[in-house]
C-alpha cells in the first residue's frame, strides 16, 4: 500500500515581501472536523479555500483530519496565500506530488470551479496564479479545464536516448470548438516548434483516432504542443491520442498524470502497435511514477516487461494498463 504523507508544507511570499510556511499536517478524523486551520485572522477564509477547491477533486477521502497553519500570518485583506494552502493541502494527502520545496503565489474567486484568478507576488522558481501561470488546478496534473470553451489536457510519454536526457516528455492538446464549417481535418491542427515531419505525423495521428471516435471530426481547432519539441521516434502517439481524447472529452481523467508509449498502423481502427525500447523505456517509467499516475502501454510489452514492473507502480500507488485498441482502457 502507497503510504500518505503525515506532513507537507509549501512556500509563499506575503505582501511585505517576507516568506511564510504553509503547513499541512494530516491525522485521523475521530469525529472532529474535516480541516482545521489557523492562525485565527485568517482561519475561516483558509477553511472555506480548501474546502471549496476539494470540489474540483475527483474523489475526496474524508477519514482523516487535515490541520493547516502559517507561521507568519498574514494580513486581513491579503489573499496571495490561497494557492500555497490549497498545494499544501493536496500534498498532504497525496493528490498532487511537488518537486522539491514548493512556492506558490495565487487567488481565487473560483475555487469549486478550479480556477485561478492570478498572483500578486512572483518569486524566482515558484508556481504562480493566472492566466499567465497556473491557470487552473487540474493544470497540475494534465486535467482539462472543463468549464473553459477552450479546453487542455496534457499526457507524458518517455524519451530515451540512454543519457542524462531520459525524462518523461510533456505533450499538451488545446481543443476549440468550431463554430462554422471545417476544412480538412489536419488543417486545422497547430503544431508551433516543431519541423515539418513531425508536424505531418501529429495531423496524421490525430485525423485517424478521431476518425475512430465516430463523432470527432470537423468539429475543434486544435493546438499541440510538446515540451521538448525535438525528439525521434512515434512513442509519443499514443501520449497525444490520450490528451487529445480527455480535452474533447472521450476519456475519463485520472487522479493524477496519464503516462502512455505506443504507436499505431492503424489509428484509424483504434489500434495501438508496440514501440521500441520496452525495457529502458519501463525503467524510465517505473522510476519517474508517482502516486496517481495512470500508465498505458502496449499489450505487445507486457510479455517482455521486468516482473516486478507492474508491482512496484502499485506499490506506489500508480497503475499500469497494457491495451491493444483505445476506447478500451
Amino acid at each position: 500500500m502507497h503510504k500518505l504523507p503525515d506532513t507537507a508544507h509549501c512556500r509563499t511570499t506575503l505582501a511585505d515581501g517576507s516568506i511564510a510556511t504553509v503547513t499541512a499536517t494530516r491525522r485521523p478524523r475521530a469525529g472532529r472536523a474535516d480541516v482545521k486551520c489557523s492562525p485565527a485572522q485568517v482561519a475561516e477564509r483558509m477553511q472555506q479555500v480548501v474546502r471549496l477547491a476539494r470540489h474540483t477533486e475527483p474523489r475526496v477521502d474524508s477519514r482523516d483530519q487535515v490541520v493547516i497553519s502559517i507561521d507568519r500570518a498574514p494580513g486581513r485583506d491579503e489573499r496571495d496565500w490561497e494557492l500555497a494552502v490549497v498545494l499544501a493541502d493536496r500534498m498532504v494527502r497525496a493528490v498532487w506530488q511537488g518537486a522539491g520545496q514548493v512556492h506558490a503565489n495565487g487567488w481565487s474567486d473560483q475555487w469549486e470551479l478550479g480556477r485561478i484568478g492570478g498572483h500578486d507576488s512572483a518569486a524566482a522558481g515558484a508556481i504562480v496564479g493566472g492566466p499567465t501561470g497556473l491557470a487552473h488546478l487540474g493544470a497540475l496534473s494534465g486535467q482539462p479545464d472543463c468549464g473553459a470553451s477552450v479546453s487542455a489536457a496534457r499526457a507524458w510519454f518517455p524519451l530515451h536516448s540512454g543519457g542524462i536526457n531520459d525524462c518523461l516528455c510533456k505533450v499538451e492538446v488545446s481543443v476549440y470548438p468550431l463554430s462554422g464549417a471545417a476544412g480538412e481535418e489536419e488543417d486545422s491542427i497547430a503544431t508551433p516548434g516543431l519541423d515539418l515531419a513531425a508536424q505531418l505525423a501529429v495531423r496524421q495521428v490525430l485525423a485517424g483516432a478521431r476518425h475512430f471516435d465516430g463523432r470527432g471530426l470537423g468539429r475543434w481547432r486544435t493546438v499541440v504542443r510538446f515540451a521538448q519539441p525535438r525528439f525521434q521516434g512515434n512513442s509519443f502517439e499514443l501520449a497525444l491520442v490520450m490528451a487529445d481524447r480527455m480535452a474533447r472529452g472521450r476519456e475519463f481523467v485520472p487522479r493524477g498524470r496519464v503516462i502512455a508509449s505506443g504507436s499505431s498502423g492503424a489509428w484509424h481502427a483504434g489500434q495501438v502497435d508496440a514501440v521500441e525500447g520496452c525495457a529502458p523505456k519501463c525503467a524510465l517509467i517505473e522510476r519517474e511514477a508517482v502516486s496517481g499516475d495512470r500508465i498505458l502501454l502496449p499489450k505487445a510489452w507486457e510479455a517482455s516487461a521486468a516482473p516486478e514492473f507492474a508491482g512496484a507502480l502499485h506499490e506506489r500507488g500508480a497503475s499500469v494498463a497494457w491495451i491493444d485498441r483505445i476506447g478500451i482502457i
